[in-house]
Order: structure tokens, then sequence, then C-alpha cells
């Protein structure tokens, strides 16, 4: 999911943002630079044009004895408080008492005295407001010139961060389209940018190429011992028919090999599934019919309610087998009693047991997993072939935990008659643990 064009959080605005700290952070230390330069450069032209008026009005002062037109003759307790200081604190070799006397906005001069005839000192002072106004403009103009750069460095900042954006929008897509089944979903190369993301990218596809690779394996694996148990499973049935009816062990041997032989249907089933060799054979049927039909070679339900039930347009075999599951299921690991209810198109099965497992809630059915020891023994095969047939019927298949206590399986065939999707067609409650 793309992130709000405003989001504070997204990367354009974190990439904006640094930008902005970064042109800020570099037009402050020029600023400051530059600043300080031309204010040392006005106050050192200033400091020379009054030393120039001293030294003229002390030349004049010696050759005449008289006050110079150019400058003032007082005692020191005349002089403002600051220039007096400054005087009295003279030392040799410096020649010169300086003074810079600032009222701000309009009053800037720069004030130069030396004592003269033991008790008399003489003092010019020079306009600095020039200087001032000039830094005060360079200051603005500074700052004009660092808010029209921001102007167009952001926007350049953004759009150069959401093309990254982009490409890291395009590979979460990809993960989360392998997340969810897609295995053949690849980030792939765009353009010839050779950076971290680049890499990530690259890493995800092998990875997710990696992952594909092993599940086939699994896949062909788990097909390719089903179909090498049938025939030895064929003679194994064979040959226990022929046992003695009446003999203890004979009969032990018989169950085994149902069982054996059920799990090895069971591999078969799953391996078609995986395959994606499964196709649906849709008919109008009565649901509670058909219900109660599965639901009786299951084991039976200690109760069950068919009265509200539609006429779905769906495969029938594959409705049957969820529904057997689901019944064979909550008498394996659930308690009585077994409850099973149609309402239209929907097949509810609960039974009142400890529930489901939390795994189980939280990631679905896996195979040869029970999910919980209380729960009973089992392959875990029973509720996978269930969503397997789900998907391929574009079903609604939900687990959740009844409110009462529980198991509670939900199918939902209210969109099967539309098409023959074969998504995920699963969706796990979260209330209670399991």
């Amino acid at each position: 999911m793309a992130a709000p064009l405003f989001d504070p959080r997204s990367l354009r605005w974190k990439a904006a943002a640094l930008v902005v700290l970064a042109c800020c952070a570099t037009a402050a230390v020029i600023g400051l630079l530059v600043h300080r330069s031309t204010a040392d450069r006005g106050e050192r032209t200033g400091r020379e044009r009054v030393v120039a008026q001293l030294a003229a009005a002390e030349k004049e002062f010696a050759r005449t004895g008289e006050r110079p037109d150019a400058a003032d003759l007082s005692s020191p307790t005349e002089l403002p408080a600051p220039l007096a200081r400054a005087v009295a604190d003279l030392r040799p070799p410096e020649t010169y008492a300086f003074w810079y006397d600032a009222k701000a906005p309009n009053w800037y001069w720069l004030w130069a005295a030396v004592p003269v005839d033991g008790h008399r000192v003489l003092t010019v002072r020079t306009d600095l407001s020039g200087e001032v106004r000039g830094l005060q403009l360079l200051d603005r103009s500074m700052v004009t010139a660092a808010l029209a750069a921001l102007l167009v460095v952001v926007p350049g900042a953004v759009l150069a961060a959401e093309r990254m954006n982009r490409r890291l929008r395009h590979g979460s897509r990809t993960a989360r389209r392998i997340a969810g089944g897609d295995l053949d979903a690849r980030i792939g190369r765009h353009g010839r940018a050779r950076d971290e993301i680049t890499e990530m990218s690259a890493a995800v596809d092998a990875m997710a190429a990696a992952l594909q690779g092993r599940l086939a394996a699994e896949k062909r694996f788990t097909a390719d011992v089903a179909h090498e148990l049938r025939t030895p499973l064929m003679g194994l049935v064979t040959a226990a028919g022929l046992l003695p009816e009446d003999d203890e062990a004979a009969g032990l041997v018989r169950a085994q090999v149902g069982t054996l032989r059920g799990l090895v249907e069971d591999l078969l089933e799953v391996s078609r599934l995986d395959a994606g060799a499964e196709r649906v054979r849709l008919d109008e049927v009565p649901l509670g019919e058909l219900v109660a039909q599965a639901v009786g070679p299951a084991g039976g339900a200690d109760r069950l309610r068919t009265a509200d039930a539609a006429v779905v347009r769906t495969d029938p075999r594959r409705v049957e087998r969820i529904v057997a599951n689901l019944v064979a299921n909550a008498h394996r690991h659930g308690a009585a009693p077994v409850e099973v209810a149609v309402e239209g198109c929907r097949v509810t099965v609960r039974d009142h047991g400890p529930g489901f497992p939390a795994d189980l809630l939280a990631h679905g059915p896996q195979r040869f997993r029970t999910g919980a020891a209380e729960r009973g023994r089992g392959h875990g095969l029973g509720l996978t072939i269930a969503v397997g047939q789900a998907a391929v019927l574009g079903a609604r298949l939900v687990f959740a935990d009844a409110p009462g206590g529980g198991a509670l399986a939900t199918l939902d065939l209210a969109d099967t008659g539309a098409g023959t999707d074969t998504g995920t067609g699963i969706d796990t409650g979260t209330d209670g643990s399991g």
C-alpha cells in the first residue's frame, strides 16, 4: 500500500527534511563566515578612516596649538564614560583609544581619542551607518537567496527520493505477493541503478527463486512418495482382505492398512491440489441434502440443522469432501456434541473441545501438524485438504474459536457459482487461543 503523499514518516519527506537541514546548516555556516568577514572589513575600514582623521587632527594641533576643525578637544571628564575608560587604559605601544558607539537602529559611530598636552584629549568620530546598513542588506540578501535555493532544492530532493520510493514500494508489493503464495513474482531490475536497493531486490528475487525451488521439490517428493506407495499398498489391501474375519490380529492389520490407505489417498489429493490440476464441475444442488449426506460417513453429527439451506451452484464432490473433513476433524480433535448447521449458502461445523490451536488461527492449517497435543493425534492433512478444495471452489473457509468454547469452522459458498477462483479461500479467527 502506497504511503500518503504528505505522510511525514515516508522516505520522500525524510529525505527532503535531511536536505533542508543540510542546506540550512550550510547556508548558516557560509552566512556567518561572510557576515563576520564583512563586519570585520567594515570595522577595519572605519578604524583606518578614524585613525587617519585623528592623525591629521593631531598634526594640526601640534602645529597650531588650537583645536582642529575636524576634531574635539576636551578634558577626560567631559568624554563619554566608555571612551574615558578606554583612554585611561591606554598602554604603550598603543597610541589611540577606540570606542564603538552603537544605538540601533540608526546610530553607529566609531570614536578615536589621543591624549595631548598632559590634561586634554583630542577626539574624532566617524559614521559607520553606511557599513552597518550594507551588512544588514547583505544578511537579508543571503537569507533571501537561501530561501530561494530551498524552493528549488526541496522539490528536487522530493522527486529524487520519490524514485527510490517507487522502487521500494514495488519491492514491498512483490514481497507481499510472494508471501501470499505467488512464488512466480519477482522484483526485477529497473533502470541502470546499482545501489543498495538493487542489491536488496536481487537478494529477494534469489530468495523467492530458492523458496520456489524447495517448495516444488517438496511437492514433487510428496507426489512421488504417494504414487510409489500406492502399488504396494494395493497389494497390502488385497492381502489383508484374505485374512480371517474372526482373527483379532487380522482385524488390527486391516485397520492399520486402512489408515495407511487413507493417508496415501490424502497425500495424492494434496499433490493434485499443489499442482493446480483440480477443476470444478458446477451443478445446482440442495445444500442441506448434500451436507447431510457428507456428515454420515465422517462420524455423524450430534445436532444437524438444514432447514434454512439453499440451493447452490457448486461442485458437490468437493463440498462433500470439505464438510466430511471438517466433521472428522471435529470428532478426532474436539469433543461432543458436534453440531452442523446450514443457513442459506453457509455451512458451520462446531465442536465443544479445546478449540483450534493458536498457531492454526494465526497461520492456517499446515500439513503434518495438528497444532496442539490436547487436540489429539492426526497427520494434519484433513484441514489442509479442506482449505485446498475451498480455494478451488472459490469458497471462503473461516476457522475461529466459538464464543462459548470449542472450534468453529464456517464454509461460505455464496460466490462459488461465479467462477473457479483459486485464491486462498481461507480466513482465521482471532478470538481465543485454541
